[in-house]
């Protein structure tokens, strides 16, 4: 699985318009599963993602966890993050998991945030999103599992 992580001061996605996920301070994943990945990988970037140390204490550095700071999560479904674009100009998805097999995971690592009592909004699955944010900082980063 492979997790863009974004701090952020405020996000929303809406499908067709219509809002349907929303946090303030916390950060904003974009979540792939290649075909690879397996419960082992939800559950290492769930442990991963609810303790990374990228939120400032008092003295400005960046030493405390979402957990810390008792943020939120927009968590959106992102397929394009296995994109190959090494040949030609069109990017190949091979290694984007099945939707199936996709899904289940991504639903269980957003269940798996919650059961850290950690706020977790997302978008639809295979739906068209418009995803806004305000990154703050900015800090974005990319995790990736160990499958």
């Amino acid at each position: 699985m492979r997790v863009v992580v974004q701090r952020s001061k405020s996000a929303y996605v809406a499908v067709a318009g219509e809002v349907i996920g929303r946090i303030s301070k916390g950060l904003v994943l974009l979540v792939g599963v290649t075909h690879r990945d397996t419960e082992e990988d939800a559950v290492y970037l769930a442990e991963k993602i609810a303790n990374l140390r990228i939120f400032e204490d008092e003295g400005a550095l960046m030493n405390l966890s979402l957990l810390d700071v008792g943020g939120e999560i927009l968590s959106v479904s992102q397929f394009t993050l296995y994109g190959d674009c090494r040949k030609g100009r069109r990017p190949n998805f091979m290694a984007a998991a099945r939707p199936e097999q996709a899904q289940q995971l991504y639903e269980l690592f957003n269940r798996l945030l919650r059961e850290k009592g950690i706020t977790v909004e997302t978008g639809r699955f295979g739906a068209m999103m418009d995803v806004e944010l305000t990154n703050d900082g900015p800090v974005t980063i990319i995790v990736d599992s160990i499958g």
